[in-house]
């Protein structure tokens, strides 16, 4: 499996989307402090946040006896700069170069 797949992979749970958006709003959250906005077992959020870390997604680090999470927005940004900015580039030009003609014109 590559990178982008367990990245793909991570984001198609609803579950785990909303847990980085927690980590976006908050960084460095406990798995206790994560498990608080969700209906599901404390296992279940630790299973989600093992796939989220096996993507890269999430970092964690120990401070005492907390292990605290953190978001890592590269993998996005590299899944956006592969497949989606390559696909608004032309849209995008197109309607500079439209925004150019009409003032322009005027």
């Amino acid at each position: 499996m590559t990178d982008d797949d367990r990245v793909f992979k991570a984001l198609a749970d609803p579950s785990r989307r909303f847990l980085l958006d927690l980590l976006f709003a908050r960084d460095g959250r406990t798995l206790t402090e994560l498990e608080s906005e969700l209906a599901m077992t404390r296992f279940g959020v630790a299973k989600h946040l093992r796939v989220l870390e096996e993507a890269g997604l999430v970092v964690t680090r120990r401070s005492g006896r907390e292990k605290l999470h953190f978001l890592n927005p590269v993998p996005i940004r590299q899944i956006h700069d592969r497949w989606i900015d390559k696909y608004t580039e032309h849209q995008i030009t197109t309607l500079i170069d439209l925004k150019r003609t009409l003032e322009e014109e005027s």
